[in-house]
């Protein structure tokens, strides 16, 4: 009997050939998200991780600001294979952009400083987890994703655009929609060399 947690890991892949050719409702999407979040574990179930979901001209908006910011930087002559990239990311069905409440940290700091070093750590790895909770999710429902990491530099112009609470810290962003091209086959380690057993 296969164990189906395992398999639906083994059907998220990195997808970055996107398109609009979705099935779902957003509100249903919303939804798989949403309880995607909500059932994310978090030491002291601090719950820090936010998202910010984006559609249609929101989600172009948004890679906009990615692309200007980079234009900004980027050498024009060595530019183009940037806003390729870019160009498959705006024409997805959406984005989830994943951060961290750092009010909440600094809350918990001060009650536990004993681990105070420790809750930003802590917060990453239930940010990580957080990601790859709705992109397993997403997959399930044979929707493409990739995770993308443009922060810190598009951090203030995204707040801006969209209000969001100065405290928020931008973790990563999460391009998706139909899958337009499959992923190529994935190699690995031996598992030997990953996973050690005692006896």
């Amino acid at each position: 009997m296969k164990n189906q947690f395992i398999e639906l890991l083994k059907k998220r892949r990195s997808i970055y050939h996107l398109g609009t050719d979705i099935a779902l409702s957003q509100t249903t999407i919303n939804k798989i998200i949403e309880e995607a979040v909500k059932y994310t574990p978090s030491a002291f179930n601090s719950q820090s991780v936010r998202v910010l979901i984006l559609y249609e001209e929101q989600n172009k908006k948004f890679w906009q600001i990615v692309y200007n910011c980079l234009q900004a930087i980027v050498p024009e002559e060595k530019f183009a294979p940037t806003a390729k990239k870019i160009s498959s990311f705006a024409a997805g069905y959406g984005s989830v952009i994943f951060f961290d409440d750092t009010n909440t940290i600094e809350e918990l700091q001060k009650k536990f400083p004993l681990y105070k070093d420790n809750f930003p750590i802590w917060a990453e790895q239930a940010n990580g987890m957080a990601q790859l909770t709705v992109w397993t999710a997403l997959a399930e429902e044979n929707i493409g994703a990739s995770l993308q990491h443009y922060n810190p530099l598009i951090d203030e112009d995204v707040k801006k655009e969209w209000q969001l609470p100065p405290k928020w810290k931008m973790i990563a962003q999460m391009p998706f929609g139909s899958i337009e091209t499959m992923a190529e086959e994935k190699t690995f380690l031996p598992i030997d060399k990953m996973v050690m057993i005692k006896k």
